[in-house]
């Protein structure tokens, strides 16, 4: 277990931090830069295309170990640990799902990619949005939500990956901001997925574990001061792979017996979306763009009650951690009504957030 991790972890943050500081020096070079507007929170231009480094940290480590999976599977070395030589073959078997996956989420890298070049307008990206999660989840990676009719699980796991992907870009707004709560949840689905009664579940359990790895890199240059930021690229990467690794993660089985567990993933990402529902009412009671950019999201309305910057990423990090551990704990218990307090707690922070908010705040 500690080798499995420790690999992924290891080899994930030296290519996204390796990746992340090379894109700072190209970025400036072809006019890769976020320069300050109203809008936002910095004051000095900035360089755009952390989010290259972080699908060099995620898609380079998995290409390696694809390879190595193809060699080994039928002679694994005797050094492996048995108990990942057993699961070789299964990791090949879905090669083929874990790649389409990554494809998809290119798409989407490229689209944001793109738009971190010049504007797109927001009715295209959802459009693309749409378009590449409606084709991921014909390909078969959705959810059942315990109906059987398929429609319904379909249509569920497109709002999914559009409503994650949307999330993550929302959440970009300050400094190791998005890339932190990414990290958070990563990392609490990675210990899921592992740490899961009967058989850890090492295919979703890895990828996650890359992605913190990867996102460790990239907060090493985003952390405040940023001297890069992940850009459009990085968040909807990022939105769209732990959106799908989510369905994957398979967090019910018969075998468990524990229906409440698929409540987990929402506690999880209770404040990421939170805060896109919260903006988006906003917007819309004011007249606006749903997509609009504006100052109203959770961090902002954090530092306009006087908090700094620093501070406020870090509340909302702290918010996220502590909804994502309540969520973690809905695999240690085994009745509805113990299921039941642990998601009223998660309501409650919530609540706080929402009464946070309401609070007199000078003006941002």
């Amino acid at each position: 277990m500690w080798l499995f991790i420790a690999g992924c972890l290891i080899s994930a943050f030296w290519m996204s931090f390796l990746a992340t500081g090379l894109m700072r020096l190209i970025a400036p070079r072809i006019g890769l830069i976020d320069k300050p507007a109203a809008r936002k929170v910095h004051v000095v231009p900035t360089p755009l295309g952390g989010g290259i480094g972080i699908w060099c940290g995620v898609v380079l480590p998995l290409l390696v170990a694809q390879i190595l999976i193809w060699i080994w599977r039928k002679n694994p070395p005797e050094w492996l640990p048995l108990e990942l030589t057993q699961h070789l073959a299964g990791a090949n078997f879905r090669a083929r799902e874990l790649w389409g996956i990554i494809a998809a989420a290119t798409v989407l890298s490229i689209t944001g990619l793109v738009d971190d070049f010049r504007p797109l307008s927001w009715r295209l990206r959802i459009a693309l949005q749409f378009g590449v999660s409606i084709a991921v989840v014909l390909s078969g990676v959705r959810a059942t939500v315990f109906v059987s009719n398929p429609w319904i699980g379909i249509v569920a796991s497109v709002i999914w990956f559009v409503v994650m992907v949307n999330s993550f870009n929302f959440l970009d707004n300050m400094d190791g901001l998005s890339g932190g709560i990414a990290l958070i949840v990563s990392t609490i689905f990675a210990v899921m997925m592992l740490t899961k009664p009967g058989d850890p579940h090492w295919f979703v359990g890895g990828f996650f574990l890359i992605v913190a790895g990867s996102l460790i890199g990239f907060l090493c240059h985003n952390w405040s001061p940023a001297r890069i930021f992940m850009g459009d690229a990085g968040s909807y990467f990022l939105g769209f792979a732990i959106a799908s690794m989510t369905i994957l993660g398979t967090f019910y089985t018969p075998s468990d017996h524990n229906r409440h567990v698929i409540l987990a993933p929402l506690c999880v990402l209770a404040v990421p979306l939170y805060d896109i529902c919260s903006v988006v009412l906003i917007r819309i009671r004011e007249g606006r763009s749903p997509f609009q950019p504006d100052k109203k999201h959770f961090s902002h309305r954090l530092v306009a009650l006087g908090l700094t910057k620093v501070q406020a990423v870090l509340t909302v990090q702290l918010t996220t951690l502590t909804t994502g551990l309540l969520g973690l704990m809905l695999y240690a218990v085994t009745t509805w009504n113990a299921a039941v307090v642990i998601v009223a707690c998660v309501g409650c922070v919530l609540m706080l957030i929402a009464i946070l908010e309401a609070a007199p705040r000078e003006s941002f």
